[in-house]
């Protein structure tokens, strides 16, 4: 993997974290890789500038350090934190483009990091898990999976690549196992019954939020998360930030009324990457020309810093309680 640099934009790092190339690769513990595809959308474009976003919504100088209140690390200094610039994607070839970013993936995880891909469309979600699961062992990797959408069609507009068919193509291929997939947050009117019975079939546990409004956000967390640990070496995290209500997160292609506030993401997030063995994540489907005031970029660039500092944490060892005031921690 050759450090393309960006395709849309000046060439920045995420937070000013150091640049790297092939041969930095085996001193990161987490790499950032861009993905600017949106080749797979099916509704409004525009996540080809995504990453782009993801890396420079912040108000706060960008200086390699973001010390985390809630959880007391400093995860882009406690952790040796690269950013790999984007893989070149075309739009117009999506086979290709897909091959290149697994190919990327992969090479993070074969040097034993952890890749953070901010996206893009979430095609992406397919080159992302097969990647890392190159390194681990096909069916040996989890995922759970944030989205409004189950992403689980088969053929859309006469293809089989798309952002609403990733997680179909995972299991398909058998990188991941289908009764190892846990999805929160779908809702809204699609999929329809045929696909569902499909989901079904291969032991899918897609929870609706019907059901986290009844149960609860951490109760449904806690079920997912020992499914998700079972028999499997490690955990991928992919988060769709259409998971949240459009109120708050409206840059994104294809927006669905009632779901999670901001604060229930960033928190879940959070305890993912604290109790999980979290093996690579993605960030998908901010798209900043639907996008006002930054809102949905600065929302994913927090998703992408609590994955970080919870990680960092998580390393460190030592016990974290939530409860705890903040200057008692």
């Amino acid at each position: 993997m050759t450090r393309y640099g960006p395709m849309f934009g000046p060439d920045i790092t995420f937070l000013g974290v150091p640049a790297c190339d092939l041969a930095s690769l085996p001193e990161a513990d987490v790499v950032i890789v861009g993905a600017p595809f949106d080749g797979g959308t099916s509704h409004r474009p525009g996540t080809r500038f995504g990453p782009q976003a993801i890396r420079q919504a912040c108000y706060l100088p960008h200086d390699g350090s973001r010390p985390s209140l809630a959880l007391g690390v400093d995860a882009l200094r406690d952790l040796r934190v690269l950013d790999a610039g984007d893989v070149e994607m075309y739009a117009g070839d999506a086979a290709a483009a897909i091959r290149r970013l697994e190919d990327a993936v992969f090479a993070v995880a074969d040097a034993g990091a952890i890749p953070i891909v901010l996206g893009g469309d979430h095609t992406i979600a397919w080159p992302d898990a097969t990647g890392v699961a190159r390194k681990l062992g096909f069916g040996r990797v989890s995922m759970v999976h944030f989205d409004a959408h189950a992403d689980t069609g088969d053929v859309e507009f006469g293809s089989l690549i798309g952002h609403g068919q990733p997680m179909r193509r995972l299991i398909e291929s058998g990188a991941l196992r289908g009764d190892r997939f846990l999805q929160i947050g779908l809702r809204g009117y699609w999929p329809g019954p045929e696909t569902l019975d499909w989901m079904a079939a291969q032991g899918m546990r897609s929870y609706e939020m019907t059901e986290i409004g009844a149960r609860g956000l951490d109760e449904c967390l806690t079920e997912a998360f020992a499914i998700a640990t079972d028999e499997c070496e490690g955990v991928f995290l992919s988060v769709d930030v259409d998971v949240v209500d459009p109120g708050m997160a409206p840059g994104t292609g294809t927006p669905e009324p009632g779901g999670l506030t901001g604060r229930q993401l960033l928190d879940a997030v959070r305890r993912c990457c604290y109790e999980l063995p979290i093996v690579g994540v993605d960030v998908v489907e901010v798209s900043p020309p639907y996008d006002h005031a930054e809102i949905t970029a600065f929302l994913a660039n927090r998703v992408v810093l609590e994955a970080l500092s919870a990680i960092a944490r998580r390393r460190r060892g030592d016990p974290w309680d939530p409860r705890r005031p903040l200057l008692a921690r």
